[in-house]
């Protein structure tokens, strides 16, 4: 689906038309450069590659330089791929905020915060043991059985256990668009979206 390029800028809340109050996300959504138009006859799909976020020349790799180049534009830091767009667009056009409206719905993802390793209380929600008494020592939080004795004799792939948490990417769907700030490129979604503050997120419609 179409969308935008944009940077979490924080969460704050708003009320709304009967005084209740919502909480949500702010992102700096645009202005995004079409970097790249694919089409059905050269790359077998019809999209369009957005840039957002200027990065200096001594950062860049020759290829990125060139490729800016080619749209009229400078080095981008974020690149990503959208397809659906309603109407044409060519090399080195903006996109703006104003192409999300109030009330309409919109997916955002991004690469989550990274927690580190974690215990499977926290990584995958176990319950853990619920009596402290009888004797019982330092077992609250540990994951019990991993699997059976002699048969099968092995730990069956995808048992949930500790490890690292955090780090991939997550989409979250169905967000409503509460205000859209088009003369500071800002975007306010009802909720909150992965990822820490100043971090890239897509949105799409």
């Amino acid at each position: 689906m179409s969308g935008l390029i944009g940077k979490k800028i924080g969460m704050t809340s708003i009320f709304d038309e009967n005084g209740k109050n919502i909480p949500c996300t702010v992102i700096e959504a645009g202005p995004c450069v079409v970097t790249q138009v694919r089409t059905e006859e050269v790359d077998g799909y019809n999209a369009l590659q957005l840039g957002f976020d200027d990065k200096t020349e001594k950062n860049a790799t020759k290829a990125d330089i060139g490729h800016a180049k080619k749209a009229g534009t400078s080095v981008k830091r974020k690149v990503a791929e959208f397809k659906g767009f309603d109407e044409e667009y060519k090399l080195g056009d903006k996109i703006t905020v104003e192409h999300f409206v109030e009330g309409e719905f919109v997916d955002v993802a991004a690469t989550s915060k990274g927690k580190g390793f974690q215990g499977v209380v926290k990584r995958h929600g176990f319950a853990g043991v619920g009596q402290a008494t009888h004797g019982q020592h330092n077992r609250l939080r540990a994951p019990g059985s991993i699997g059976a004795a002699s048969y099968p004799a092995r730990v069956f792939k995808g048992m949930k256990m500790a490890g690292r948490m955090g780090g991939e990417k997550v989409k979250v769907q169905n967000l409503r668009v509460l205000k859209v700030v088009a003369d500071k490129n800002l975007l306010v979604v009802k909720g909150c979206i992965p990822g820490h503050k100043n971090a890239y997120v897509t949105i799409q419609k």
